[in-house]
């Protein structure tokens, strides 16, 4: 293969987006996949451990069984993945602002498509997840993992904003069941969301996620961001 492989590229609301495959000069035989946004680097499937952290965590954190899980942002899917690999989850349903990804999907683009689109339990869906939740609940969810924005200083979509307060935290908490778990992906620490967070949630857990990236010879932390809603309901 080329070292870049263009696989897709299309505009969308928020930039150019573009899929991409590429063999690394560095590493021979090692080939990843990434996502640009507006020209910018959005994810890679070389470094997805704070995304898979992100269910996995959120799953330490309940003990129940039967959960339903959201997913904000399907991405490369590896999120996802992490939900479904265990056997407590019985239904994802991942939304997805851009569909393109969703298309990427279907045309199985992306590294682990054939293995999500396989499980039963799993269903994207083409839409807002901020908007949806900053609405009346109409489904309530055991885990509701965001991994859209870079940080919540940081965004995609300006119109996200209202989410990361401690009213639109609010609002999301009533999504979830009683004992539910809100987690969040971040590429930075951010005191004012933890705040907001220990404002709304009975048990916050703040967890860096730090990763070697050989190509710039450094490490990098990824935070994640989990408030868990008290048994009680309320």
């Amino acid at each position: 293969m080329s070292n870049l492989e263009i696989l897709a590229y299309e505009d969308t609301p928020l930039g150019p987006l573009c899929l991409r495959r590429r063999e690394l000069l560095s590493d021979p035989g090692t080939v990843v996949t990434e996502v640009t946004l507006n020209h910018q680097f959005l994810m890679s499937s070389l470094h997805n451990d704070s995304e898979r952290a992100l269910a996995r965590v959120a799953l330490e954190m309940h003990d129940g069984r039967d959960l339903n899980v959201l997913v904000g942002g399907l991405g490369l899917g590896y999120t996802v993945q992490a939900a479904l690999a265990s056997e407590r989850v019985t239904r994802v349903e991942a939304v997805e602002l851009l569909p393109q990804v969703i298309d990427w999907l279907e045309q199985g683009l992306i590294p682990i498509a054939s293995e999500l689109k396989a499980d039963h339990r799993f269903e994207p869906v083409a839409g807002d997840v901020y908007g949806r939740l900053i609405g009346p609940p109409t489904t309530r969810y055991d885990l509701i993992l965001i991994d859209v924005d870079h940080a919540p200083d940081d965004r995609l979509d300006q119109a996200s904003g209202f989410f990361y307060t401690e009213e639109g935290l609010r609002r999301a908490r009533r999504h979830l069941n009683p004992g539910g778990v809100l987690g969040v992906w971040s590429y930075a620490e951010n005191t004012p969301f933890s705040r907001a967070l220990r404002t709304v949630f009975d048990v916050v857990r703040v967890e860096p996620v730090t990763f070697y990236v050989a190509m710039v010879e450094e490490e990098r932390t990824d935070w994640l961001f989990f408030g868990r809603r008290g048994v009680g309901g309320g």
